[in-house]
This record gives structure tokens, sequence and C-alpha cells, in this order.
């Protein structure tokens, strides 16, 4: 058999469309007119046909319009046609903001999906906050998935916008992308109380509704995120919040309101923030380790951006620990920190260790006293297990004394704190983390010393585990070396200890459970101290500030590491916006 070859030239395609557009211009050989709104369009049959599915169908067999000289399309406009004709023969599209409208209508009625499919990425691509609204109604009534879900999602992220420079958009967007915005597990910048709001202008904008139809919009508002006060207005300004299912949504919430300590383990999808799970809070701590600031700090991993929180914890602390339970901030114990005086225009500190314990709810910016623990502590260890604050150890109100052994509980639902099993020997400067059904506590010393400075004692390498189903405290393997005010961290079904004081070396130290094997990982190039550390959704741990030497002399840091747990890699992410030192860590969701 003869060989042969199959050759392709990208060139004929275009030159193809560029003689049916010098055809059409000189109206050479057009055998079909299309007539819309008076204008007149000279085309080619065959080219509109192999183009469009609708003009296949239209110059059929058995139809009329197979011979006929001339074909109306009232539908469109003259403007949608000749854009769409345009890139019939040329496959250019000539579209913007303002003739968007009517070349969707004419590429989707005349089923160029080509055509289309560019109006969509159009829309996608042009989306901000004075479009979205128009873009999600066009995406809507012309079914693009793609573009719908894209302009919904600008109006979520866009709302406090919205909301502040005109509602016109928002009151008359489809009903479809209204709930999918309502739905939306993140709208910064916009309280639930204005979101319901304009839910209830939407009703009165567009009504009235189908009860299912209305009901389904407003069941996905957030009630508990709601001030009661607020609420029970809002309930009687408008006929829709009176059917039963969103009477019972509220009652719900109300209810949630009221159950006082035990708020955090009642949580629902009503009660969760509508902002990212990953915010890293920064509690106290101060570029002095003896004079701790008030004010947190939020870290957003994804931006790698500070910003203030809040009113500021109720006291100055140091030595305190800090957890998050259901969306609430805990924070626990320490050294308060008071003004004495002054020196050299310089504020004096002294302070008292406590047993005090502060729960503070991000939603509504309100802190609340909760019940204070059964022991003063300070330089102790803390983490949250099975729905319960676990404080371990730690140094008491003596001065000079040394570590403790005790173990206490905060029962959140009861509102109470209980006695633990006791460690099996007193310990202060620990770290802990709960992992697996129990907790972990490594290192520490026994001895006292008030100073943190005071060398007297050696630093722990015991490893214990207190198994919470009712077992004791059990030794596990030791690190490779002692710790003492050091940090554990869990993620990946590790264990990581990190530096503390008083060490030789800047090694971490990652421990297996199921090997019961300590592993030494990359050091940290610059020994560091009295730092804050969180663990992130992918895993990862961040080290924010502390203190280090420099030429002799102790510093405090700015800057925020990242330590890659898979990589086994350290790097410095950004910085602080000033020095600090001290700081406690926990992961809260916190409106923006």
């Amino acid at each position: 058999m003869e060989s042969y070859s199959l050759l392709y030239s990208s060139s004929h395609r275009t030159a193809l469309l560029s003689g049916f557009q010098r055809l059409r211009s000189r109206g050479d050989m057009c055998d079909v007119v299309l007539e819309v709104g008076g204008v007149s369009f000279p085309c080619h049959r065959a080219l509109l046909a192999s183009s469009s599915e609708y003009f296949r169908a239209l110059f059929g067999e058995t139809t009329a319009e197979r011979s006929a000289r001339s074909v109306s399309l009232p539908a469109l406009t003259p403007e949608g046609l000749d854009d769409v004709l345009n890139f019939l023969y040329s496959g250019w599209l000539g579209v913007s903001s303002a003739t968007l409208p009517a070349v969707l209508e004419a590429a989707r009625y005349l089923q160029v999906e080509t055509a289309v499919a560019l109006c969509e990425r159009f829309v996608t691509d042009g989306l901000n906050a004075d479009r979205c609204c128009r873009y999600a109604d066009l995406a809507e009534r012309h079914a693009l998935p793609d573009a719908l879900d894209a302009a919904n999602r600008t109006i979520a992220a866009e709302m406090g916008t919205l909301l502040r420079e005109g509602r016109g958009g928002l009151l008359r967007l489809n009903i479809r992308s209204l709930a999918a915005v309502l739905d939306a597990d993140e709208v910064p910048g916009v309280k639930e109380a204005e979101l319901v709001k304009l839910a209830l202008d939407w009703l009165d904008e567009n009504g009235p509704l189908p009860l299912l139809k209305s009901n389904l919009l407003l069941s996905r508002l957030r009630f508990g995120l709601v001030a009661p006060s607020d609420l029970a207005e809002l309930s009687a300004a408008h006929r829709a919040m009176a059917t039963p299912l969103v009477r019972s949504q509220v009652t719900r919430a109300l209810e949630y309101h009221g159950s006082g300590s035990a708020q955090p383990i009642r949580q629902s999808r009503q009660s969760t923030l509508r902002a990212p799970p990953d915010r890293v809070l920064l509690v106290g701590g101060g570029s002095s380790p003896d004079w701790p600031e008030r004010q947190m700090l939020a870290f957003d991993p994804r931006s790698r951006k500070f910003s203030p929180v809040g009113s500021g914890v109720p006291l100055r602390l140091r030595r305190h620990c800090v957890c998050s339970v259901g969306g609430f901030l805990f924070v626990i114990g320490g050294e308060e920190v008071s003004e004495g005086g002054e020196e050299a225009g310089k504020p004096v500190a002294g302070g008292a260790t406590s047993r005090r314990a502060w729960r503070y709810d991000p939603r509504f910016d309100r802190w609340e006293a909760m019940a204070s623990m059964l022991e003063r502590r300070e330089r102790f260890a803390c983490c949250v297990a099975e729905d319960a604050i676990y404080a371990i150890g730690g140094r008491g109100a003596r001065p000079g004394a040394g570590g403790s052994a005790s173990v206490e509980f905060y029962e959140v639902a009861a509102g109470a704190w209980r006695r633990g099993t006791p460690m099996p020997r007193p310990l202060h400067g620990h770290a802990c983390a709960a992992l697996g059904g129990g907790i972990y506590v490594s290192g520490g010393r026994s001895g006292g010393g008030g100073d943190e400075r005071d060398d007297r004692g050696e630093s722990g390498r015991d490893l214990v585990f207190w198994d919470l189903g009712g077992g004791a405290w059990e030794k596990r393997a030791s690190t490779a070396i002692g710790r003492f005010g050091h940090r554990l961290a869990a993620a990946g079904g590790f264990v990581y200890a990190l530096l503390g004081m008083h060490e030789p070396f800047c090694d971490i130290e990652r421990y297996d459970p199921r090997s019961d094997h300590w592993t030494r990982l990359r050091p940290l190039l610059a020994g560091s101290f009295d730092y804050g550390v969180a663990t992130t959704a992918s895993g990862n741990l961040l080290v924010f500030g502390g203190r280090r030497w420099s030429d002799g002399r102790e510093v405090t840091a700015r800057s925020v590491m990242e330590y890659d747990t898979k990589a086994d890699l350290w790097r410095e992410i950004c910085q602080l916006p000033r020095p600090l030192a001290g700081t406690e860590c926990t992961l809260l969701p916190l409106p923006d």
C-alpha cells in the first residue's frame, strides 16, 4: 500500500472566515437577510447553519425559512445580533459591560455556545463591587453556573461596600443569589443584624412571596449572631419572621443566648461567625517582658496581615494561658501585673499570681468573668480536650515556691472547675498538648526560684501521658534535650517540642505516639524563648516574636516564623507590627 501524508493548514480556517467576512461586507452571494428592529443583516445561510444550532434547525428541510429570502428575529436587538454575527464571521466577540446583556441574549437565543462561553468568561473576569449584582442577575437569567457562583462570592465579599454605598442592586437581586449570599461562610465587615434587615427589605421589595420561598430565604440567616434586643426588634418588624419555622429558629437563638457558661458547647451554624476559622489570636505580651500589653492582635495566615481585636484583655497578664472552645476565647491564670508607681518616667510592675479566668465572645466583643480556678497558677500548661479546659501544674502564690503536680479541668457545660489526676511530680515551665484522647506533658522543672533567669534546677526531659479515659499518668520516651519554658504543639498526628529557655541547642523534636520515639528535626537558626505558637489548618507551626540574645544583650523579636512539618523547613514569612514577647496564641474565628 502506498504511504501518504495528512497535512493541516492552521491558516486555512482563518482565511475561510476572512473570505466570508469580505463577501458579507460587499453583500456578495448572501442568500438570506436577517431582520431585527428595522435593521437588515445580509448573511450566508450555510455559514449560519454551520455555526449555530438555532439556524441549523431554522433552515432545515421541512421549514418555510429554508428558502425564505428574509427571516425576522423580533426577540433580539440589532446591537446584540450585530455583535454575534461579527463573531460568527470573524471569531472575535466585541463586548463591553454596557453591551453584555444584548450580546448574551442574542448568543443564548441563537445557541452560539462558544459566544456564550466567552460572555461567561467576560462576566467572571469583570466582577467588582459595582457590577456584581447586575452580573449575578444576568448569569442567573442565562444559566451561567460558573459566572453565577463567582458573582455570588463577590457579592458576599463586597457586602459591606454594597450596604454602605447603595442597596438598590441588592434589593433587585435574584432570589437564588441572595440565598447563596445568606448561606456564605464569610461575609466580611457585616453584622448579622444588617443581613437580617436586608433580607426583610428584599421581601418587601419583591413580595409577596410564597411561604416556602420566604422561609427558605430567612432560614439561611444566623440568628445566634444577633443580640437578643435586636432579635426581638427585628422579629416584630416583619410578618415573615412570624412563621412557625422562622419563629422556632429565633427561639433557639434566644435559648442559646441564655445558656450562660454552656454557650461554647451549644454551637450550631446559627451561632458560627461568618469568618475564616484559621485566624490566629495573639493575647497579651509586649515589647518588655515585665510590662505586658492588654491589646490583642489577629493574624490572617492567608494575607499575612495583623489587625487589632476588640477592647483588649481585662487585665495586664504574663505567664498566663489561653485556649478556644466553640469560637470563644478563654484567658486563664498567670501573673496580674499592675502599675506600682513611676520610676525615671517608667512604670514599675508588680503583680500577684492569679486564679481568675475570663471568657471573650468575639461575636459581640464581650468579656465575662468565669468561675475561678481552684488554685493560683502561673507558668503552667493548658490545653483543651473533649470540651474541657485542663490547667496543669505551674507555680502558685508563694514567692519562690516550686512547681505543683495538681491538675484541674473546667467543665464547660457545668461552668465549674474539677480536680483531675495529679501528675507524677510537681512541675512549672513545662508544656502540654492534647492528642489521641489524652494529654502529653513534657519538660519543666520541679524546684523553686522566683526569677525566670534563675539557673537552679535542671530542665526536665521526661514526657508523660494521661489517658482521659480514666487511666493514670504514664511515662513515655524522653526528649533528647532538657526543656524549660518551651512549647508543645500537635500537628498531623505528631507532637512537636520547640525551643525553651537555657537550652544549649536550637533543635526541635517530633514525637510519634505509635512508635514512642522522638526524632530530631531541623533547628531554628536563632535561639528564642518566650514566643507564641499556633498550629495552622494545614498542619504547619507558626512562631510569633519572642526573646533572643544578640551581641551579648537580650532583644525582643518581631519575626513570624513558619515551620513546614512536611518538608522539615523553617522560613520567616512576615514581621509583627512591633516587637512582641510573652504572647499566647490560639486559633479563633474573628469578625473583620
